[in-house]
């Protein structure tokens, strides 16, 4: 494995990492504020950070044509304003083990898209590898007992739950088609200023001064965490790991969120770190071990074939 894929594979751990603890920044954050404020401020905050670092960063960068500015608007459309509307509104009235499934769900969802519309090719060890990374995410989530899932039954949310998934597993793939122009910092930072204008007329109804005094500290700190560190920081990470090693093998990272979600749920709320969550986490890093050393077979089969040709 080289350093630099070593580097990318870090940073997409570090990504699910942080992302998990948006699930307890959201909780808190929506106890107050309504769920389209939430996500108006997160990325309104986002990206007065983001359009400064681009233009530090970026001064030569392409200026979009109009298909490209199609192309960034719909990735602000789909992975800030429909998935985060989706997601904040999960948070605050779908039970956490359905919400939580989002995770388990984007991976082989980004996979498939990703095969039918990127041509990435895939092969039977790094589905494998996908799929054990899914159950390790999906026997977090339910503490243990999938079975669980049957039992919860199917609810009006779940539709909810499903654009989610919809939205940003399709934000995911056209990101890829974006980058084949644009830096992983420049996709990300279009994107949220687009996402931020189709939530601002939402904010601007759904969010009232006496929700904006009721707010706390606490409220504001979850609102500052998903904006600067789960927005600004770790979005140009995801998207450097697709340009990198492709939306397939960055998804499987997504299963890491349950892992974070746990770890922080024990650090805040006291909750109990069990058997099962060391089970789960053991099934979804063998998935992304799996996965990852799959496709650093396949790349080095060409080479070992030439080799055997001098």
């Amino acid at each position: 494995m080289s350093v630099k894929n070593l580097k990318t594979y870090i940073l997409l751990f570090l990504t699910a990492t942080i992302w998990g603890g948006a699930f307890v920044a959201g909780k808190i954050a929506t106890t107050t504020l309504h769920p389209v404020s939430v996500a108006f401020f997160r990325f309104f905050g986002a990206s007065l950070i983001l359009f400064p670092l681009l233009y530090w960063k970026e001064p030569n960068r392409p200026t979009p044509t109009r298909k490209d500015w199609i192309v960034l608007a719909l990735l602000g459309l789909t992975g800030v304003f429909l998935y985060n509307i989706f997601f904040f509104i999960a948070t605050k009235y779908a039970p956490i083990v359905k919400s939580s499934l989002v995770i388990a769900v984007n991976a082989p969802l980004i996979t498939l898209l990703s095969a039918l519309f990127l041509k990435e090719k895939l092969n039977g060890r790094s589905i494998f590898g996908m799929l054990l990374a899914v159950f390790g995410a999906v026997y977090i989530i339910t503490n243990g007992h999938p079975s669980v899932l049957i039992e919860i039954g199917v609810a009006p949310i779940d539709l909810v739950l499903a654009g989610a998934c919809l939205s940003w597993s399709t934000y995911s793939v056209i990101g890829k088609v974006a980058m084949k122009t644009y830096s992983p910092l420049a996709a990300t930072t279009y994107a949220t200023g687009f996402g931020t204008l189709f939530l601002a007329p939402f904010a601007l109804y759904y969010t009232s001064f006496a929700s904006v005094k009721m707010s706390g500290w606490d409220v504001w700190l979850s609102v500052l965490y998903v904006a600067v560190v789960v927005s600004a920081i770790s979005f140009v990470w995801w998207y450097n790991g697709i340009q990198k090693v492709g939306a397939s093998t960055a998804s499987v990272f997504i299963n890491v969120m349950p892992i974070s979600a746990t770890v922080m749920g024990t650090i805040f709320f006291n909750e109990h770190l069990s058997m099962t969550h060391i089970v789960g986490a053991a099934f979804v890093f063998s998935g992304i071990l799996f996965n990852i050393y799959s496709k650093q077979e396949k790349a080095m089969f060409p080479l070992i074939k030439k080799g055997a040709n001098i």
